[in-house]
């Protein structure tokens, strides 16, 4: 990683009622090579800031519910202050393995603009914990970007890297549901260099889902994404 080393990378990750398990995250990161780690809360109500904060994260707060609301404020943050070259992204709940960064990073490095750890690949390879009706909606998601928009992903996960200005050039807009396809898309539209990877994943350590393991919150997730799908097809955003 002597390479990775050489650039500035930060880490956002957006959180909510996460006190079991983002303590995990953070130390499980490869912090040798991260500038830094920021946990943006959207409103938890326990310990997650205190436990966050006393890992040496850089805590942020947005009140807005919104996985793409907090993502954004991290964004936002970074512009302000002391941007990277490479920005990752993974969640707080300890389902992703926050060593993976590493590899993430490497393809980076490789050349590619993007990089998404597919959760669906990681289930073929590695056995990974990933729900049938999750494996499904990944599917449906997967078969509309390839259709509509020409982007070949097995997956819409969370766990993911960017070159910096490249997301920024992306003009991300989207503050809940949408945000992991309104990604894809727009990277497909810039013809952004993309590439996934299979990464591990299994249930998260305490808490409770909002998407994934939940199946009302996956019937949720899937309306927003079609819609967010039908949106971008049409050219109306």
């Amino acid at each position: 990683m002597n390479q990775a080393n050489k650039q500035k990378i930060s880490v956002i990750i957006p959180a909510l009622d996460e006190e079991e398990s983002i303590g995990k995250v953070i130390a499980d990161l490869p912090g040798e090579i991260l500038d830094e780690i920021i946990v943006v809360d959207n409103g938890s109500v326990d310990q997650t800031v205190q436990t966050a904060a006393a890992q040496g994260a850089t805590v942020l707060h947005e009140p807005e519910r919104g996985y793409g609301a907090a993502c954004l404020t991290g964004i936002n943050y970074l512009k302000d202050k002391n941007p990277p070259e490479i920005l990752v992204f993974l969640d707080g709940d300890y389902s992703d393995y926050p060593a993976e960064v590493v590899d993430l990073v490497e393809k980076i490095n490789e050349g590619f603009d993007f990089v998404l750890g597919s959760r669906v690949l990681g289930r073929e390879k590695y056995q990974a914990e990933l729900s049938s009706h999750s494996v499904l909606g990944n599917k449906m998601a997967a078969f509309f970007l390839k259709l509509l928009f020409g982007g070949r992903y097995t997956d819409l996960g969370p766990f993911r890297a960017i070159r910096f200005e490249r997301l920024i050039d992306l003009k991300m807009v989207d503050r809940n549901f949408g945000w992991t396809i309104e990604m894809q898309i727009k990277a497909e539209r810039a013809n952004l260099k993309t590439i996934e990877i299979p990464v591990h994943y299994r249930e998260r350590f305490g808490g409770e889902s909002k998407v994934t393991g939940n199946f009302w919150g996956s019937v949720k997730a899937f309306i927003k994404i079609t819609y967010v799908v039908i949106i971008y097809f049409l050219r109306l955003k």
